[in-house]
């Protein structure tokens, strides 16, 4: 993964865990994923609405 092996990755975790202390670090995951999620969502809600525009600039 991003070529980091296990022992940096538990530094970075370690270094995490200190900088934001051990209650805030499952909240700031907890938000990455809904950002992530709303991200996903938002792109397949566009999705349907470019293959609209794509097919009414063919047929004009």
């Amino acid at each position: 993964m991003f070529g980091l092996s296990p022992q940096e990755l538990l530094i970075i975790a370690l270094i995490v865990v200190l900088l934001f202390g051990a209650k805030k670090v499952p909240e700031l995951l907890a938000s990455l994923g809904k950002g992530i999620k709303e991200f996903k969502k938002a792109m397949h809600e566009e999705e349907p609405e470019e293959r609209k525009e794509t097919q009414e600039s063919k047929t004009n």
